[in-house]
């Protein structure tokens, strides 16, 4: 078969003409088409499946009245249709279709950047190659049969109870079931409280567990979380940072130095960017996964409302962080792994008298609590009390979860080291 983009798209036309219903299982739209006929003929086609007329010749032939001969005229569509003897091919001259659209919207898009080589310009132009490349890569779709019986094969399938990436902490693991793949998962609190600890608890018990961890971290250098790491590996209170030949002690140094081999072992990436938009976190999970194949992967977002909008920022907060939230979770889904998005809660909870979270309480939520499978609040009373008979305690509000139970658990909080442990006696971290 010919390489040229009208072989495939005659064969497409041609299959539908000798077989109208085909119109329902094509995916292809007019833009797709290279030759100007094709794009007239098939923009004719979906016309005629929109009024639920099947788009055999002769009702083609009628819409097209007026520009018959452009396209070739009743001929031309004969032998369209002459020329294909089976429809058992036609998906693979859709996909053939497809595969040339790619090469178009590539080679249009290389021309644009061609004067343009600086570091900014090379890294839009890899995304949106990649953008074209998988919005027109096709979904396999399998069939009822095949669901079905990955289904019944689950029911005798040996299963732990955690069949998602370890969270750590037990009585939590325990609720969800762990960390599910494709699932964008909400951690929000207020400042100080904890999150960015409860995030790196989690990344490095995922790396303990063989998972890879990617962590996107828009506050914090990379340096600052690294240190935060080690302290908590090394039981190292973080104050003797601030001088460390001074503060340090020989076991701190010995509990470093330990520490740093075990974290060198560990598979994750620590992306520190003040300003990165959702298609470059995209892109690089995408390079993550291409370079640790058939791994188990956490993500984590430190946090969720400094993500940059990809467009210029607008007048509209809330919309702009709405539209951020729908893509973490599509994104999650496309790329099969969970996402960790951590997120501020606004000032009008130090306003009540009763301090735990709400759902309202997460700063531009717009549709975060409608994206999000799971939610999750960290509640620390000694935060608001220091006399607190809870000193040390952080309670794990879930608020929301898709396919399980909602409810609190409790775990144990050592701020000097931001070590998170449980409350449970029959595990250590």
């Amino acid at each position: 078969m010919s390489d040229h983009p009208s072989v495939a798209e005659q064969a497409v036309i041609g299959a539908i003409l000798f077989e109208p219903e085909l119109i329902k299982e094509c995916s292809l739209q007019e833009e797709h088409f290279y030759e100007a006929r094709h794009k007239i003929i098939f923009q004719a086609m979906r016309e005629l499946e929109r009024s639920e007329i099947p788009p055999d010749v002769v009702a083609v032939v009628t819409m097209l009245r007026d520009e018959l001969e452009s396209i070739g005229g009743v001929a031309y569509l004969s032998d369209l249709m002459n020329a294909v003897s089976t429809t058992s091919n036609f998906k693979y001259y859709e996909e053939l279709t497809l595969e040339h659209v790619r090469r178009r919207s590539a080679r249009k898009l290389t021309e644009q950047f061609h004067h343009e080589a600086n570091d900014e310009v090379i890294a839009t132009l890899i995304t949106e190659l990649q953008q074209v490349q998988e919005l027109t890569i096709k979904k396999q779709h399998r069939t009822k049969i095949e669901i079905l019986a990955d289904v019944v094969e689950t029911l005798h399938e040996p299963t732990e109870d955690l069949r998602g990436r370890p969270s750590g902490i037990i009585d939590l693991d325990k609720m969800t079931g762990g960390w599910q793949k494709q699932d964008l998962i909400i951690v929000a609190a207020r400042p100080s409280v904890g999150k960015t600890a409860f995030a790196l608890h989690m990344g490095a018990v995922n790396c303990r567990r063989g998972g890879v961890t990617t962590f996107f971290s828009l506050e914090m250098a990379d340096r600052q979380l690294a240190i935060r790491w080690i302290n908590a590996e090394g039981r190292i209170d973080g104050m003797k940072w601030k001088n460390p030949t001074r503060f340090f002690s020989a076991a701190d140094y010995r509990q470093a130095i330990n520490a740093i081999g075990v974290i060198e072992k560990w598979d994750m990436e620590i992306i520190d960017s003040p300003s990165i938009k959702v298609s470059e976190i995209r892109s690089k999970l995408s390079e993550v996964k291409r370079r640790y194949p058939n791994r188990d992967h956490l993500v984590i977002i430190d946090y969720l409302q400094l993500i940059q909008p990809s467009g210029k920022r607008g007048e509209n907060r809330q919309q702009e962080v709405s539209e951020i939230s729908r893509s973490l979770k599509a994104l999650a889904r496309e790329l099969d792994l969970p996402i960790i998005a951590l997120s501020q809660l606004s000032r009008k909870v130090e306003a009540r008298q009763v301090k735990r979270p709400m759902m309202s309480d997460i700063r531009e939520s717009g549709s975060i609590e409608q994206d999000a499978d799971i939610v999750a609040f960290l509640y620390r009373d000694d935060y608001y009390d220091q006399d607190s008979d809870g000193r040390n305690k952080v309670e794990i509000i879930v608020a929301k979860q898709r396919n399980g139970p909602v409810g609190t658990v409790e775990a144990l909080f050592e701020k000097e080291y931001g070590r998170f442990l449980n409350l449970a006696k029959d595990i250590s971290n």
